[in-house]
């Protein structure tokens, strides 16, 4: 049986005045996993974390993190849970250690946390350098050591690599999957960087204007791709091909450098390439293509 980390039912939203900002969300984070929660901007993304966190009041629905009810138990809840929400919360004037001595006297946590902390995110090393001349991707760091500083259960994430350049983007990244696979962390991640989650989470929600579309582990959302996944033939005569194909009862989708034909099983895939070669058809190349997660996503949210 599953265990969920985070779990809503019906949880709608909406701000005074204005259309419901998300309607009836079941949200499904399984414990350990690394959810990745993708929209488009306006989707209900930002709104949804802020309500598991208690920054806006419930209005409709229910939420249980940790198995408990949120309202219920909001203080001790709260207590194992860190978050990044948009902007990076960090004082500039300090230092990487002095940024986290200051928690370590809000949560009594042991003192050895401070240097524990900073190893994991690769920070050990800044000394007195102050926050305020740390590169972007030292700061989004710090953040996350902020956030998991008090070693929680849960953490949630909005946008933790947001301008970040490809090395940086790389570094944290590698720092979450660190956090999930050494510390067990379960962790919420929204983001439009598409290719990036692909690499690193586990499970997947798709939300568009304030609604899920999907809701499952990447392996699921994978076996998406290769039922819209396409053959190509690449053969030095392609019109006599396509008519030779066509006869088979395959219709091509397109004739162009290469034949383009519909996902079929590979016994059929064989028989094709027999006929043509026995019909003097010089077949260079066979190859498959998949819509990868980016068109996938697209395919979800267009009109």
């Amino acid at each position: 049986m599953i265990s969920y980390c985070i779990c809503t039912e019906n949880l709608s939203y909406q701000f005074p005045g204005n259309k419901p900002v998300l309607n009836n969300i079941n949200l499904q984070v399984p414990v350990s996993s690394i959810y990745g929660f993708l929209g488009p901007n306006g989707a209900g993304k930002t709104t949804t974390l802020r309500l598991l966190l208690g920054l806006l009041r419930k209005q409709q629905g229910s939420i249980k993190v940790f198995g408990k009810e949120f309202q219920k138990n909001r203080i001790n809840i709260l207590k194992n849970i860190g978050s990044l929400i948009e902007s990076p919360s960090i004082y500039l004037h300090l230092t990487a250690s002095e940024n986290l001595e200051v928690l370590q006297k809000i949560y009594r946590c042991p003192e050895r946390n401070i240097g524990e902390t900073l190893e994991i995110v690769g920070l050990e090393m800044t000394g007195n350098k102050k926050a305020g001349q740390f590169s972007l991707g030292m700061k989004q760091r710090l953040s996350i050591a902020i956030a998991m500083f008090h070693k929680p259960s849960l953490l949630i994430l909005d946008e933790p690599t947001n301008g970040l350049d490809p090395n940086g983007i790389i570094e944290i990244r590698e720092l979450l999957r660190k956090l999930n696979n050494e510390f067990k962390t379960t962790i919420v991640i929204s983001s439009h960087m598409l290719t990036e989650i692909e690499k690193l989470v586990t499970h997947i929600g798709v939300i568009k204007k304030g609604s899920i579309l999907f809701q499952g582990t990447l392996h699921e959302l994978r076996q998406k791709q290769m039922h819209n996944s396409v053959i190509h033939f690449d053969t030095s005569e392609n019109d006599k091909a396509g008519k030779i194909i066509l006869a088979n009862g395959v219709m091509p989708i397109s004739l162009d450098d290469q034949i383009t034909l519909p996902r079929m099983e590979r016994e059929t895939i064989a028989k094709l390439n027999r006929q043509l070669v026995e019909k003097g058809i010089e077949v260079y190349q066979i190859s498959t293509s998949q819509k990868d997660l980016e068109s996938i996503f697209i395919d979800f949210i267009k009109p």
